[in-house]
């Protein structure tokens, strides 16, 4: 009888083991740099090329191993974190589950060299695949060097998954960054491409964070510290005004270790409630401390998830924490009256001369603006949804060019709103600004017309070196929508020019802002990136709520949005307008004629 049940060869089932560890160069970046960690390190240097798919280099100054140990150090389930399970309730270090360096093994080429300071000669171990190892002793210094070649060079279907060097370098920047943080005694110097991107001496957290962020950052930032018998809690979190869209600038730690919880971010938010935006993100950087036995990390071979005993105590500790910080540096807002006249000032920044009058919007086009869009999360699935009431309210609009004066007002610095020929339209000021920009941006970048605004005083601008490399990746982009950039340094742009649309004194935030929010638009794999960059510059440049608008300025925002392609959504698909008819609002008080 033939048995149709096997057993997986080792060497196949260490690759699809290994799939779990390393996912991309990023991954194997992690487990080498927490190795070093664990191994009482004090300097870590990382080696990268081509965003880590050609070589990845750890080199460290830790304990270093023996060679019996480094030659099982390979084998999978190897650790020396754990033996019993008393040990596993209990995990004080980064690794324990002793499968890294199997699973880099499993899928390229590696060279380990490992000594200990009491050892006279070190050790070098080869191994290719998982297999075919090569020992023999070796004059390294004192501590552990791993270098891997050809990532997934046995698995060509996962190297063809990874993305540009580019977006994989950017990865290995968060992994570096993250644990720079979280070990601010510990010196790192990260090399890419034989270029030297960070170089960090060992200092306490504030030294790190303005090494890592700047000076300029830091200032913004504010010290947070709660501490309980079994739990503490400390870190920095940044001023309300400074949000940005993003979510690239949170940091979660628990015992030193990095982690994803979204319960436990959303405790920062609502600290914040009604000090922000809707849909920007507070920086903060929190250390949570708590007894191992209290918390579960062996939940996936990533490590980033953890469970609590008791996670609702952790949030509201959180919560209280955030929330007396902001209270102690006085950052809820005081109540100020100021006039009208004091806001005449374009907010709308460089339009053209507003007409006294306003295009009437169509009742074909009220009847579209009437449509709640459901389920649209990219302006292409948006664009399609409403090209046959476009097509409608182009016909009807060459028809009628009849000319009407409204009376336009501003509710809660938020809408617009007018009476229409059956009734009452409400625009939101932010979307409706949006959805022109975006229709100006993304007509640059198709036509490649440069319309840049020259800055009498060209602004510096610090950035971290994965910011640094984003703009480099899209500087063509940037280009094409009319900011002229420099880059001075590993961690600095100068903005010579702005796209004409940008509000003067702006033009930093603003590029930081575009940034941050590209980086979290992943969504949008549909788009392009020069879309995508014109989506975010637009929703960045756009007016907000709360931005006192004068009548000219509403009657010029009304008159672009009735000339855009689709004036009923903004390029996130959210409505821009909608419309009370006379008939809706008789049967809503009751009126029968």
């Amino acid at each position: 009888m033939n048995k149709t049940i096997k057993i997986l060869p080792e060497h196949l089932a260490n690759k699809i083991a290994a799939g779990e560890v390393i996912q991309r160069p990023a991954s194997a970046v992690k487990e080498l740099i927490e190795n070093s960690l664990d191994a009482n390190s004090k300097s870590i240097k990382l080696i990268i090329k081509d965003g880590g798919k050609e070589l990845i280099q750890v080199v460290d100054d830790g304990d270093g191993m023996s060679a019996d140990d480094a030659v099982v150090a390979f084998h999978r389930h190897a650790t020396s974190k754990i033996e019993t399970y008393e040990d596993l309730e209990a995990i004080k270090t980064l690794g324990f589950r002793g499968e890294a360096l199997s699973s880099i093994a499993a899928v390229s080429q590696v060279e380990l060299r490992t000594r200990r300071k009491s050892d006279m000669v070190g050790i070098k171990v080869r191994i290719e695949g998982g297999k075919d190892s090569q020992i023999m002793e070796d004059a390294c210094p004192a501590g552990t060097s791993v270098l891997m070649r050809n990532l997934f060079f046995n698995t060509p279907a996962r190297r063809n998954f990874l993305k540009s060097n580019s977006t994989e370098y950017r990865h290995i920047y968060d992994v570096v960054q993250r644990c720079a943080l979280s070990y601010p005694d510990v010196a790192f110097q990260f090399y890419s491409d034989d270029e030297i991107i960070l170089n960090l001496r060992g200092s306490d957290l504030s030294d790190r964070l303005r090494d890592v962020f700047g000076e300029a950052h830091f200032q913004t930032l504010m010290p947070v510290i709660s501490d309980k018998e079994s739990v503490s809690i400390s870190g920095y979190i940044g001023q309300p005004q400074f949000a940005r869209r993003g979510k690239a600038e949170q940091f979660l730690y628990l015992n030193k270790r990095y982690i994803i919880s979204k319960n436990l971010n959303h405790a920062v938010y609502q600290a914040y409630e009604h000090l922000i935006e809707k849909g920007s993100f507070p920086f903060f950087i929190i250390f949570i401390s708590i007894d191992p036995k209290k918390i579960d990390v062996n939940v996936h071979p990533t490590k980033m998830e953890v469970k609590f005993d008791d996670e609702s105590s952790i949030y509201k500790m959180i919560l209280t924490s955030v929330r007396a910080t902001l209270g102690k540096y006085e950052m809820i807002p005081q109540i100020q009256l100021q006039s009208r006249d004091m806001h005449e000032s374009a907010n709308l920044t460089r339009l053209t001369s507003p007409p006294s009058q306003i295009r009437r919007f169509t009742d074909v086009n009220q009847q579209s603006l009437n449509v709640k869009p459901s389920g649209l999360t990219s302006t292409e699935s948006s664009d399609k949804s409403y090209a046959s009431s476009n097509a409608l309210s182009n016909e009807a609009s060459a028809q009628q060019a009849e000319v009407i004066h409204w009376d336009v007002r501003q509710l809660h610095k938020k809408y617009i709103v007018f009476n229409s020929s059956d009734g009452l339209t409400i625009i939101d000021q932010h979307a409706a600004h949006e959805r022109i920009l975006y229709e100006k941006f993304r007509t640059r970048l198709i036509k490649e017309q440069k319309t840049s605004q020259q800055l009498l005083f060209p602004q510096t601008l610090q950035l971290p070196p994965g910011d640094i490399s984003l703009v480099k990746e899209l500087q063509g982009e940037f280009e094409s929508l009319g900011f002229t950039i420099k880059f001075f340094g590993n961690t600095t742009v100068i903005i010579d020019g702005v796209p004409s649309e940008i509000k003067a004194g702006t033009e930093g935030n603003i590029l930081q802002d575009v940034l941050s929010l590209y980086k979290d638009d992943r969504q949008e794999i549909s788009m392009k990136p020069s879309e995508r960059l014109a989506k975010s510059l637009a929703c960045k440049a756009a007016v907000k709520a709360g931005d006192l608008l004068s009548t000219n300025e509403m009657t010029s925002l009304i008159d672009q949005l009735s000339s855009t392609s689709i004036p009923t959504v903004c390029p996130h698909g959210r409505p821009v307008s909608m419309n009370l008819t006379i008939e809706e609002l008789d049967r809503r008080f009751g009126r029968t004629s």
